[in-house]
């Protein structure tokens, strides 16, 4: 069932001590806090490794806000059981480097140097069951944006 998460029973997947997960994450919106003429619809699509530990690593390919063709390539850690009602929730914690914001938008990141620019995103993410899990992840005080994820 595709809301099992929601009964706050496991939606984890099960995992061995040495096994690797890897979930493809496409994102179809994204909502800038602040509105702006030079905005262009914001889209990504993204692979992302998960060890046994919760450690990811990935990458995500995306247009930007002012459409300029991005990546973001990152490590992280997932956090389970960040509540008690419920297994479905988690927090997930990237910090990597991300590359587009070139001529006339370099500014638009903090250090930028040449379109690459250092990262942290937070992001809060509830897994639907097993395979599917839907996720906010939080672009500093720019915009948030949904993604979905499919383990494959």
């Amino acid at each position: 069932m595709l809301l099992s998460g929601l009964s706050g029973q496991a939606a984890e997947p099960e995992t061995s001590a040495d096994s690797v997960t890897w979930q493809v994450v496409a994102s179809p919106w994204t909502h800038h806090y602040r509105d702006s003429p030079e905005y262009r619809p914001v889209w990504a699509l993204g692979l992302e490794r998960e060890t046994a530990d919760h450690d990811l690593s990935g990458l995500a390919l995306f247009s930007n806000s002012y459409g300029q063709s991005s990546a973001y390539l990152y490590y992280g850690h997932v956090f389970n059981n960040v509540t008690s009602w419920t297994d479905a929730l988690y927090v997930k914690l990237t910090a990597g480097v991300i590359y587009g914001y070139v001529h006339p938008y370099e500014d638009k990141m903090l250090l930028s140097y040449h379109g690459f620019s250092p990262a942290i995103i937070p992001a809060l993410g509830w897994r639907l069951d097993p395979d599917w899990s839907i996720q906010l992840n939080f672009l500093g005080t720019a915009a948030v944006m949904f993604t979905v994820g499919r383990q494959l």
